[in-house]
């Protein structure tokens, strides 16, 4: 069984109380995670944690968003010191509960390399995934911080450290989607086998263990399925036709993990049970054409994307709900 083969959260919370959050995912989520809070504002949003996390990269705030930027500043502050607390958070409710040393691995979350290019401005104001060099410059800042965040954070809780990159602008970039400063300036697309390398690089500086979480509705299966990964993560809604669910197949026919958002990431207007959203779980591996087993070893339960739209209790209610989905399937797949 992969470290994703559970229950696990997507990352965002609602809120600007790290401490509520983290204990709630640590005591209810087989796999636990650092819990970001993007309500915080500049720097604990998806693009601004990685302000936190790039090597000799720095990031500032223009009115359009984030752009790299020669030195330091506020920005760099603010992300490190909400990634900070959020760690401390994470280790002083680790060692509440027990888990140095036990089993049990913890995830982190960072945009991916091709949504941080996709998001982040140059100098200029043009995207940076519009300038190869740039591109490669951030991938390699991104790898290089992701590994040294995974290995203080491995020491930190004396746990094994998975790490989650989140690509929403992926299928975007690949289809030239994107926008540019001007009609005269558009934003070509990036190649498969160049977005592929840059999953790869990071991959193979966190030793492997890389999911790529894309809750976008067409995933790109056949980049995910050809890039050294362990695993993705996907919106089980978007499994609902014959192109998709062979798409996913092709994902797990290589051996990877998935991670399938299967509850709501808001409150729904009917209520949801544990048992029913386990049986639709087990429904979907059946129309997969893999026997229940892979339930158990390759499939982890998630929301369907973060939480930091929901509030406080439905956000409480949906790990419980991921927790109990993911036991009633490890307990017994073949009786759903």
């Amino acid at each position: 069984m992969t470290a994703w083969a559970n229950g696990t959260g997507v990352g965002s919370w609602p809120g600007q109380q790290v401490r509520p959050a983290t204990e709630i995912v640590t005591a209810e989520l087989p796999l636990a995670h650092i819990v970001e809070l993007p309500a915080r504002g500049v720097g604990a949003d998806l693009i601004g944690r990685a302000a936190a996390l790039l090597v000799d990269i720095a990031i500032d705030v223009v009115p359009t968003g984030y752009r790299t930027t020669a030195r330091p500043g506020a920005v760099v502050r603010r992300a490190r010191g909400f990634l900070d607390e959020d760690v401390d958070a994470l280790e002083e409710e680790w060692e509440r509960g027990g888990h140095r040393g036990s089993d049990r691995a913890v995830k982190v979350q960072a945009p991916g390399p091709v949504t941080l290019a996709a998001q982040l401005e140059l100098p200029n104001g043009h995207r940076a995934i519009t300038d190869p060099g740039a591109v490669r410059d951030l991938a390699a800042s991104l790898a290089e911080g992701l590994a040294i965040h995974q290995a203080n954070l491995s020491r930190r809780l004396g746990a094994r450290v998975v790490v989650q990159l989140d690509e929403p602008s992926l299928p975007a970039a690949l289809e030239g989607r994107l926008s540019g400063t001007s009609m005269f300036s558009p934003v070509h697309p990036i190649d498969v086998p160049t977005a592929t390398s840059l999953l790869d690089q990071c991959a193979e500086a966190v030793g492997g263990e890389l999911l790529v979480h894309c809750c976008a509705s067409q995933p790109p299966w056949e980049l995910l399925a050809r890039a050294n990964i362990r695993g993705i993560a996907v919106d089980a809604a978007y499994l609902a036709d014959a192109q998709a669910l062979d798409g996913l197949a092709a994902v797990l026919d290589t051996g990877k993990a998935a991670v399938l958002g299967v509850i709501p990431s808001s409150a729904p207007s009917v209520p949801v049970s544990a048992e029913v959203l386990a049986t639709r779980t087990a429904g979907l591996a059946d129309k997969l054409g893999f026997g229940r087993a892979v339930l158990r070893d390759r499939i982890g339960i998630s929301t369907s994307c973060g939480l930091a739209g929901a509030d406080f209790e439905w956000a409480r209610t949906a790990t419980e709900l991921t927790r109990k989905v993911s036991d009633l399937i490890d307990a017994d797949a073949e009786a759903l």
